[in-house]
């Protein structure tokens, strides 16, 4: 902006900073100036414009690593608070075919805008002396522009993929076809209204299998979704809709831990695998007794990142489900803390606690230790450059079912990373 640099970054010789400095750079004569100082702020974005620099931030006291942002300014000569946010910033919907990187933010007529994700899908806002809605989408926001004060929106509808469009009023005029249909079958996802475990109204959604027939019994899978800061939505998804067509039901759903609310809801620091695995199972619980055609001894759960982790603590607590797929997954915070690339923080973080200061904690939180109680046939699938959720843990899973006479393969990925499927 301005001929000038703007870059967050750290300098250090062995461990580097959480919440490193924003500086801005002058590419002509090399010098740099330090806008926020390193340890000051978590910086989530920031835009800058003709009178400054707007940055999405968080200070971490409150919640932690995944505290939501606010809004702070930065002057000339010193740093401001302009109003508090609070909610995420982004698109955090959870999709396997968004193929374009995206912007979050941008400047326009010196007025800042920028997207977030409400619940399940992405809203457009402005700020201007306040917080003001642009635009809701009912689906994502992977990337959004002006041109001659058009706004221009690559989008996903519900049950769709990404298309350009453009806002006229109060409507959207789609301008390309990049993922027209031709014969493929789509299941659109259909709510489902369920009590989360602090008696709360949480909304899940179930894909029906294709060519349904009310006089047929079908298998169902649970999908669980990564993060576990992230959403799922009403948005196409190719794993889902494989699965939907091969002819199951598939249900997802956003239990406590999810991002697209307040902090409060997405804390689940030192209760992973309790207060989110009661939402998972009343979620499974309300399904099977609204749609009478799944077949509940013909249950599978997966997922991927916390999902993974999530299916391997489900299938050490219950033995409902018929067979598990378990995808680059977490099994052990002792192993993992010291392996995986944000492991040393963020299991100190999440679980609130260290090797050094609780291991007894990390150790209760880890599928692991409940491998004992496993009696689900479970596919373990990693890859081997997975440096997020290391093969390792896996393996250890894999092993600890195999020791112990369950059905389990691993079906690792060479050359892949923690994306997988994406």
């Amino acid at each position: 902006f301005d001929d000038k640099l703007y870059v967050v970054g750290d300098e250090f010789v062995r461990k580097n900073s959480l919440r490193p400095a924003l500086y801005v750079i002058d590419p002509i004569t090399d010098e740099w100036q330090t806008l926020i100082e390193k340890d000051e702020l978590s910086i989530f974005l920031f835009e800058p414009s003709a009178d400054g620099v707007y940055v999405f931030a968080s200070d971490n006291k409150s919640f932690g690593l995944n505290q939501n942002p606010d809004l702070y300014f930065v002057h000339d000569d010193h740093v401001e608070k302009l109003m508090d946010w609070g909610y995420c910033v982004g698109n955090t919907v959870g999709s396997d075919c968004a193929c374009v990187g995206g912007n979050a933010s941008l400047i326009h007529d010196n007025i800042l805008y920028f997207t977030t994700t409400v619940k399940d899908h992405v809203e457009l806002y402005k700020y201007e002396n306040g917080f003001e809605p642009v635009y809701r989408s009912e689906g994502t926001i992977q990337s959004f522009a002006f041109l001659n004060d058009a706004l221009l929106l690559i989008e996903a509808k519900p049950a769709q993929r990404q298309e350009l469009y453009e806002v006229k009023g109060d409507e959207t005029v789609c301008l390309s076809d990049f993922n027209k249909d031709t014969d493929t079958s789509i299941s659109i996802p259909q709510p489902v209204e369920y009590t989360g475990y602090d008696g709360s109204a949480m909304t899940g959604w179930v894909l029906y299998p294709k060519d349904f027939d009310k006089k047929k019994s079908y298998p169902g899978i649970l999908d669980v979704h990564g993060g576990p800061k992230t959403v799922y939505g009403t948005v196409f998804y190719h794993e889902m809709q494989v699965w939907a067509s091969q002819g199951y039901f598939v249900f997802f759903c956003n239990p406590h831990g999810s991002d697209g609310g307040s902090d409060e809801f997405a804390d689940i620091r030192g209760k992973y695998g309790t207060i989110d695995y009661e939402d998972l199972m009343l979620f499974t619980d309300t399904v099977l007794k609204a749609i009478p055609e799944i077949d509940p001894k013909r249950l599978g759960v997966t997922g991927g990142s916390y999902g993974g982790f999530m299916t391997n603590w489900i299938i050490g607590h219950t033995d409902r489900f018929r067979a598990a797929a378990s995808q680059r997954s977490i099994s052990n915070w002792i192993s993992f803390s010291q392996t995986s690339d944000i492991g040393p923080y963020f299991a100190l973080d999440q679980q609130g606690a260290s090797m050094d200061s609780d291991p007894e904690k990390l150790w209760f939180h880890s599928p692991l230790r409940y491998a004992k109680n496993v009696t689900t046939p479970t596919l373990f699938i990693h890859s081997d450059e997975d440096y997020r959720c290391p093969l390792s843990e896996g393996l250890q899973m894999l092993n600890a079912l195999l020791d112990r006479d369950i059905e389990a393969r691993m079906c690792v990925f060479h050359g892949e990373n923690h994306e997988l499927s994406r």
